[in-house]
């Protein structure tokens, strides 16, 4: 079943060192509870063997899915939208907001994740001083990263099933940075970067409609192709 194949993927994720000054490497797996709610939610929404189209970010946060394990998921969407109670701290995340928001508006998370997989081009998430980071954010560390994230998507699509449309979540460096790699392994036929949610959040929350309906529109696009 594709549950148990996408926490196989996480459990057995190892980036290794990471030769890049005082950067220190976040896996949410590695903690037991965190995997228990990464249980529930797979076998919740992914206890089947069809395919999903791949959404992929950047790279987990300490808020969301650095804390739950699940991709734009904060505690507060565990709990509130996918029904899965937990006693994680319950501080709301901008970019799990946005993105529970689209959901909605899909037709649920139910009918959402029928469709779709949500990971990150780097599965494993960063910090310095204490603070999130990009793995883009400083060119050593992406050196050193780029060959666990080309390994990694070869996971992911072999476990989503290949697909002719990925959706790139970031239009500026990480849709760059996706889309040179993908020109040299051909995971993808097409891949359609979208708007950052914490963009969308942070400086674009007026139109939040507007943004919630580009996600939609070429979600529907590639649904049809």
């Amino acid at each position: 079943m594709l549950d148990q194949r996408i926490l196989s993927f996480y459990t057995q994720l190892n980036l290794g060192p990471i030769l890049s000054n005082g950067v220190e490497v976040m896996n949410p797996y590695l903690a037991e509870y965190t995997l228990s709610l990464c249980r529930k939610f797979y076998k919740k929404y992914y206890h089947d063997k069809n395919p999903r189209t791949l959404l992929l970010g950047i790279n987990p946060g300490r808020f969301g899915s650095g804390l739950t394990g699940i991709s734009f998921t904060d505690p507060i969407k565990l709990r509130d939208e996918c029904g899965i109670d937990n006693s994680l701290k319950k501080k709301p995340e901008l970019s799990a907001d946005f993105i529970y928001r689209m959901i909605a508006a899909y037709g649920g998370p139910a009918e959402f994740y029928k469709r779709y997989l949500i990971s990150a081009v780097s599965p494993l998430g960063f910090t310095k001083e204490g603070k999130n980071i990009n793995y883009y954010d400083e060119t050593r560390l992406q050196k050193a990263v780029t060959p666990f994230i080309i390994e990694s998507i070869n996971h992911l699509v072999d476990i989503a099933g290949k697909q002719s449309t990925c959706f790139c979540i970031g239009e500026g460096k990480n849709y760059v940075f996706l889309e040179e790699l993908n020109g040299k392994h051909h995971w993808f036929g097409k891949l359609i970067p979208l708007p950052h949610p914490r963009f969308i959040m942070q400086y674009k929350r007026k139109q939040l409609e507007r943004y919630i309906d580009i996600y939609l529109t070429h979600l529907g696009q590639a649904e049809h192709l």
